[in-house]
C-alpha cells in the first residue's frame, strides 16, 4: 500500500511556509470582507480556503473544494489560487480546458437560476466568469512554461559546454597522439640503434667487462623502448611492461651503476593489477633516479611491505657523503607526475626530507585480500615502515 507522506510544518522551509500561509489567509480575508448571497456562502468559502493546501497532493483537489463556495457566490478567492496552481501543474492547454469549463458552469448556473437576465447580460456573465477563471490559470501556465524554457536553456547551455569540452579533449588527444608518434619514431629509432650497437660491441669484444657493459646497455635500451611504447599505448602484446617482478633487476641495475642499494621485502606477495605493479615500479625507479642525482654516494634502501590489504613501498636515502649537507630530492615535476600516477592506481604517495638529512618516498597501494581459509590463514599485519 502506497503511503503519501505529508511534511510537517517544522520541516517546511520558511519561504514555502510563508507562501502557503498567505495562500490560505488572504483568500479567507477576502471572503470575510465580501457580501454573502446565502447564509451558507461564508462557511463554504472558508472551508474552501482551508482545503487549499491539498492542491499539492493533486492540483484539481483545491479547485473541487471551491465548487460549493463558487455556487454560493464567495468562492472566487480560493478558486483563483486553485486555478493558478492548476495552471502551473498542467503542461498542456488541453488538460486545463475541461477544468475551466466546469468552473464556469459551476459559477454561472446558480446565477442563471436565481436571477432573471436578458441574453446580453447572460453573455456578459459568461465572459466575466471565463475571464475570472482563465486569467489565473493562464498566468500559472505561462509561469510553468517559462520555468520549463529556462530549464531547457540551462540544459542546452550545459550540453554546449560539454560538447566544447569534448571537442577540446578530442583536440588534445589528437595532439598527444601526434606527439606520441613523433616521440616513438625519433626516440625509438635512436634507442633501437643503441641496442643494436651494444649488441655488436658485445659480440665483437673479447673483454668480459666490456661485453657485460655492452649487454647491460643493450638491455637498458630495450627496456626504455618497451616502457616508452607502453606509455604511448603502442604495445602490440609482445613487449613486456615493467612491474613488480622487475624491481630486483632495477635494484641490480642501480648497483651496477655505482649506487649502494639494499632491497628489503617482507610479507607474502600476491598478484596485483598491472596498473598497480607499474605504479610501484615507477615509485622505485623515480626515487632511485632522484637519489643518484641529488644524493650521490648515499646509501639507498628500498622496502616492500605486503600487509594483506595493502602494499607499502618506501625508498629512503641517507645524507650525501660527498656534500655532507641535507639533501632534498622532492618538489620537482618527477614527483608531481609520480603522485598523479599513484593516485590513478588508487594509492597515496608522500615524500619529504628526514631528520637524519636524507629523503624518503613512501607509497601505499590497496590490495584485494584473499578469503581466509584453513590452508591460507590470515597473517598478522606486518609492522609499519619506520
Amino acid at each position: 500500500m502506497t503511503r503519501i507522506r505529508i511534511p510537517s510544518v517544522a520541516a517546511l522551509p520558511s519561504r514555502r511556509l510563508f507562501v502557503e500561509t498567505a495562500a490560505v489567509v488572504l483568500p479567507a480575508i477576502a471572503v470575510l470582507l465580501g457580501v454573502a448571497p446565502f447564509e451558507w456562502s461564508v462557511p463554504a468559502a472558508l472551508v474552501a480556503c482551508a482545503l487549499l493546501p491539498v492542491r499539492h497532493l493533486w492540483p484539481p483537489l483545491g479547485l473541487l473544494g471551491s465548487f460549493a463556495a463558487l455556487a454560493g457566490g464567495l468562492g472566487w478567492p480560493p478558486a483563483i489560487v486553485a486555478l493558478y496552481t492548476l495552471g502551473r501543474r498542467c503542461h498542456r492547454v488541453a488538460a486545463l480546458v475541461p477544468w475551466l469549463l466546469v468552473t464556469i458552469v459551476v459559477a454561472v448556473v446558480p446565477v442563471l437560476l436565481t436571477q432573471d437576465l436578458d441574453p446580453g447580460q447572460i453573455v456578459l456573465t459568461f465572459a466575466f466568469v471565463a475571464l475570472y477563471a482563465g486569467a489565473p490559470a493562464a498566468l500559472g501556465l505561462l509561469v510553468s512554461t517559462r520555468a520549463r524554457l529556462t530549464e531547457s536553456l540551462r540544459q542546452l547551455e550545459q550540453a554546449r559546454e560539454e560538447a566544447l569540452a569534448a571537442s577540446r579533449d578530442a583536440a588534445r588527444a589528437q595532439e598527444r597522439a601526434r606527439i606520441g608518434r613523433e616521440i616513438h619514431d625519433a626516440v625509438g629509432h635512436h634507442a633501437t640503434l643503441i641496442a643494436v650497437g651494444a649488441a655488436a660491441i658485445a659480440a665483437s669484444t673479447s673483454e668480459e667487462e666490456t661485453r657485460q657493459g655492452a649487454e647491460q646497455l643493450r638491455g637498458l635500451a630495450k627496456r626504455a623502448l618497451a616502457e616508452m611504447r607502453a606509455a604511448l599505448g603502442l604495445l602490440d602484446g609482445s613487449e613486456h611492461v615493467a612491474g613488480l617482478t622487475e624491481i630486483p633487476a632495477l635494484v641490480a641495475g642501480s648497483r651496477a651503476a655505482g649506487v649502494a642499494v639494499d632491497l628489503d621485502e617482507c610479507g607474502d606477495p600476491v598478484e596485483v593489477a598491472p596498473g598497480t605493479g607499474r605504479a610501484v615500479y615507477r615509485v622505485v625507479q623515480e626515487s632511485l633516479t632522484n637519489a643518484a642525482r641529488h644524493a650521490p654516494g648515499a646509501r639507498v634502501t628500498v622496502r616492500l611491505r605486503w600487509r594483506g590489504t595493502e602494499l607499502a613501498v618506501e625508498v629512503r636515502n641517507g645524507r650525501g657523503p660527498r656534500t655532507g649537507r641535507r639533501v632534498d630530492t622532492g618538489g620537482g615535476a618527477g614527483l608531481t607526475g609520480l603522485t598523479e600516477r599513484v593516485r590513478a592506481a588508487g594509492g597515496e604517495l608522500t615524500a619529504g626530507p628526514q631528520p637524519d638529512g636524507g629523503f624518503a618516498v613512501r607509497g601505499t597501494f590497496p590490495l584485494d585480500p584473499p578469503p581466509p581459509t584453513a590452508a591460507n590463514p590470515v597473517r598478522a599485519e606486518e609492522p609499519a615502515l619506520p
